[in-house]
């Protein structure tokens, strides 16, 4: 009996919506770390189309390079920044409408893909309507986020109708990277630390971070939410971030929490290995976290799913590590 494997942050685009993004990037109302990564990812060379017409495609062409790469279902969810990068009205028509898309997919190969809905969260009231809609009637299996919403963040009280909405219906939350927004992106907009090889965990680890430190996992204590990229380099940081809070409160610099900032990332918070092939990373996060709050993602089209499963695939840990890394923590998580 072969291995199983659920890759569980692939990315996935409808035309419209980029078609729309063009039309941002076109404006004089750009974000500055978007108007860089849409270059990039938007641009006329031969890769980008590639990547374009690869994350556009959620039907045959993308379950045969599953066949190719050993991948035996995808968990698939909207592309950085998805619907973030608009006004909050066309936000929320295009997350109804890739929802829709995503939907239809996963009905045509319903034993190899899975999704996570998009929503537009400066919309609270509507993100929590199509999370609901998402969730019970299009059978999705979470939600992601593209970290900060024209440089709003989570922790703002505003939107915590939407984590309320994520708790009552069992829905995990994918905190997905962009680039830092527009108050943190300026100086990393020189030698490409905007993007994914170091802004974009900067960003999130922020994000995931000010969520800990705001005291939503009080309010909200089943909430779940995923951070990929070996948790955007949180791992490593739990035991100074711990000692200097506990410094910080003792000097009266922050409000004391109920519990630890590590105690709320272990109980609140699950990872991916996407785009980290290292097992030195991979191995300090079993031992900080454990085995079981870890997921394998290929991170399609961004990264080589071949070097993702050869890595997953030989990397020194233990069969039984493997299979719930693979796919066992994504079952229970998603309910697949």
């Amino acid at each position: 009996m072969g291995i199983k494997r659920i890759a569980v942050e692939e990315a996935f685009v409808t035309e419209e919506i980029a078609q729309e993004w063009k039309k941002v990037l076109a404006s004089k109302f750009v974000e500055p770390g978007f108007q860089m990564m849409g270059n990039t990812i938007l641009g006329d060379d031969p890769g980008a189309r590639m990547v374009h017409s690869r994350l556009v495609d959620t039907g045959a062409g993308r379950i045969q390079q599953m066949d190719a790469d050993g991948i035996d279902m995808a968990v698939l969810s909207i592309t950085s920044p998805g619907v973030q990068a608009f006004d909050a009205v066309t936000a929320t028509r295009l997350a109804k409408d890739a929802n829709d898309a995503l939907a239809k997919a996963v009905q045509a190969h319903p034993t190899r893909l899975a999704a996570l809905a998009a929503v537009a969260p400066h919309y609270p009231q509507g993100a929590v309507q199509e999370l609901q809609r998402a969730m019970t009637l299009l059978g999705m299996k979470g939600f992601l986020i593209n970290s900060h919403t024209m440089g709003e963040y989570l922790d703002d009280q505003k939107f915590w109708p939407i984590f309320e909405a994520a708790e009552a219906l069992d829905a995990p939350l994918y905190l997905h990277p962009r680039e830092p927004g527009p108050d943190l992106v300026k100086p990393f907009l020189d030698y490409g630390l905007y993007f994914a090889g170091f802004g974009f965990a900067v960003e999130t680890s922020l994000h995931a971070m000010r969520l800990i430190m705001c005291g939503l996992f009080d309010e909200f204590p089943k909430l779940k939410i995923i951070l990929g990229h070996m948790g955007e380099g949180l791992p490593f940081w739990l035991q100074r971030i711990d000692n200097r809070y506990l410094l910080q409160v003792k000097i009266g610099a922050v409000k004391k929490m109920k519990r630890l900032p590590s105690d709320y990332f272990l109980d609140n918070f699950v990872i991916t290995t996407s785009g980290v092939m290292s097992g030195p990373a991979l191995k300090l996060s079993m031992e900080v976290l454990g085995a079981e709050r870890i997921m394998f993602a290929a991170d399609y089209p961004y990264e080589s799913v071949t070097e993702g499963v050869q890595f997953m695939d030989t990397v020194d840990i233990t069969d039984a590590q493997r299979q719930m890394i693979y796919a066992g923590n994504a079952e229970k998580l998603f309910k697949l």
